[in-house]
């Protein structure tokens, strides 16, 4: 074979392995990039306030503003096996007059951002996980409530009348159980909410059972199916105004601190139904509260004073045309909500009375109503025409520097929601 031949043979050898070796050069060079989800909700109103209090304030005339809401804009992405992160951002507008001077208009801030590790696939029933995740996430109750009622109309009961915030820094986990039976939920968290810093040494522990008991029947209506039982449980504590002590204080602490915590105890029971054509929500819910007065001095002794709050709440969300006729699919729901709040409900107990001697033999209370209409303009978006209106009951007349007044406030909202 002469130099000539060998010379071609290389050739068509290299030329024939050349996209063979392009190829392992790729498999080598290729990096997966791992799946990234991007999710938001936005939503906004049209405010017109029609109570007497509010038109005082405009000579008479009706406050009205256009404003957004919210904006939640969530970023998920895995984190190596059985790992991923979320992070969540809200979008609000600062209206404390205390802190506006700084900015007036729409600020961000992290809702949610958390790591969670899944484990335990199927091993209590098919279906079945265990989820463990830290950082900023969700307390206990209320994102699930979200799940019923819609959030763009108003904020849940629980979280309107200040039991606590929708999310907290802290640790939780989230077991799935098999066949469709629910979920248990378990969190310890700092306290104070995602919008606050920590603000003293206490944890809270805090736990939800979510009971599905229909949820695997093959014969029963998916309204039926969707029926939960949620029993809830929060343990919480604040610092006392006299954690760090003082001169002449008398605390058993170092300089007369008061280091025990002051009692911050929640529970509930919320029960719903959730499909198409119906959302529905019952719920009761107490609050316990303890504060100190007093100047903790042998002259000024410490007080504490016990406050215990309740709940009772319930709405319904309904598409009317689609109840007899659930093939016949229509963009028009029915809202309905209704809360009653009583603050104190032991005002006249020696230790629990958190007002002036005028309020001794009353049990203040609020009611507040929604009604109203909303309309889907498409899947993914959905205006909503309704009344809000909060009053309160049993409130002593005004007398001499007593001016407060039984409150009402009464608004026409037109609001919407998209989500993408």
């Amino acid at each position: 074979m002469n130099t000539r031949s060998v010379r071609r043979g290389v050739a068509l050898v290299a030329v024939a392995a050349a996209p063979a070796i392009v190829c392992a050069q790729q498999a080598v060079t290729t990096v997966v990039t791992p799946a990234f989800d991007f999710s938001g909700v936005l939503f906004g109103s049209y405010q017109w306030k029609l109570d007497s209090l509010s038109q005082a304030q405009t000579g008479g005339s009706h406050p009205n503003q256009f404003t957004l809401d919210r904006a939640y804009l969530t970023f998920r992405m895995p984190a190596g096996d059985n790992g991923a992160i979320r992070v969540t951002t809200d979008v609000f507008q600062n209206t404390n007059s205390a802190t506006n001077t700084f900015y007036q208009g729409w600020l961000i801030r992290v809702k949610y951002g958390y790591l969670q590790y899944t484990g335990l696939r199927n091993s209590l029933g098919d279906g079945s996980s265990v989820v463990g995740r830290i950082g900023i996430l969700h307390t206990v109750i209320i994102d699930h409530e979200e799940q019923f009622w819609p959030r763009y109309l108003q904020q849940t009961a629980v979280e309107r009348n200040g039991f606590f915030s929708s999310a907290d820094g802290g640790i939780a986990g989230l077991a799935t159980l098999g066949k469709h039976m629910g979920e248990i939920y378990a969190t310890v968290t700092n306290g104070p909410g995602y919008a606050s810093f920590e603000k003293d040494r206490f944890k809270d522990p805090a736990a939800r059972v979510s009971f599905t008991p229909f949820g695997n029947s093959k014969t029963l209506s998916p309204i039926i199916k969707s029926f939960t039982l949620t029993p809830w449980v929060y343990k919480g504590w604040v610092a006392s105004t006299f954690a760090a002590g003082g001169p002449n204080e008398v605390g058993s602490g170092e300089n007369g601190a008061i280091t025990e915590g002051l009692t911050r105890d929640r529970f509930g029971v919320f029960t719903g139904v959730r499909e198409r054509r119906i959302n529905a929500g019952l719920e009761f819910a107490q609050r316990q509260d303890e504060s100190d007065r007093g100047g903790n001095t042998l002259a000024s002794p410490r007080l504490v004073t016990d406050s215990t709050g309740r709940l009772w709440d319930g709405f319904i969300v309904g598409r009317p045309a689609e109840w007899f006729n659930s093939t016949s699919k229509s963009g028009w729901q029915v809202i309905a909500r209704f809360d009653h709040f009583t603050a104190n409900a032991h005002p006249t107990e020696a230790n629990g009375s958190t007002d002036s001697a005028a309020y001794v033999g009353t049990t203040p209370s609020y009611n507040f109503w929604i009604l109203g209409v909303s309309y889907d303009l498409n899947q993914r978006m959905t205006f909503a025409l309704d009344w809000q209106k909060q009053q309160g009951t049993a409130f002593p007349a005004p007398t001499g520097t007593n001016i407060r007044a039984m409150p009402v406030s009464s608004s026409l909202f037109m609001q919407w929601q998209a989500t993408f």
